[in-house]
């Protein structure tokens, strides 16, 4: 099985969300599955129905997590010296040509992924732009309204 690359923070997010589904979610599915049952015929208790769907759902993404931390690889981007390249991990900081706005991306896993918070996916057009890249660098992204060009401004390891 391939390695997945995470960062510290992802690989604790996965684990705090892994140890809520056990500890909280599983139980309570399982009370809740108890009282659905009590109430006695179980072909039309829509209860018992919708609490054996959760429960699917909740034992599904406990698989997921485990496998997904099992073949984890993380990664703390404080500890990489990649010698000023852009690297899994690596916070850039990024000018665009064309209009001048500055945006700030750390590159981190499928998991942790959010656009919103400057977190993107390591396996985005524009990280694999960025990737391999140093400061003063020029990145091509393609995006959707056609070719992007972006400077490097600054790459740090947080």
């Amino acid at each position: 099985m391939a390695t997945i690359p995470i960062t510290t923070r992802g690989a604790e997010k996965l684990k705090a969300e892994l140890k809520q589904l056990k500890s909280v979610e599983r139980p309570a599915i399982v009370q809740a599955i108890a009282e659905a049952r009590a109430q006695g015929d179980l072909s039309e208790n829509a209860e018992y129905e919708a609490a054996k769907d959760r429960q699917g759902f909740i034992e599904g993404r406990i698989l997921e997590i485990e496998g997904k931390l099992s073949a984890a690889q993380i990664i703390d981007p404080a500890a990489v010296d990649a010698g000023g390249k852009v690297v899994f991990g690596a916070t850039v900081d990024l000018e665009d040509e064309n209009t001048g706005d500055a945006v700030t991306y750390q590159i981190v896993g499928e998991d942790e992924a959010d656009l919103k918070q400057g977190l993107i996916n390591v396996s985005s057009p524009i990280a694999r732009a960025l990737i391999g890249k140093e400061e003063g660098d020029m990145a091509e992204v393609q995006a959707p309204g056609g070719v992007r060009r972006y400077e490097v401004v600054a790459v740090r390891y947080l």
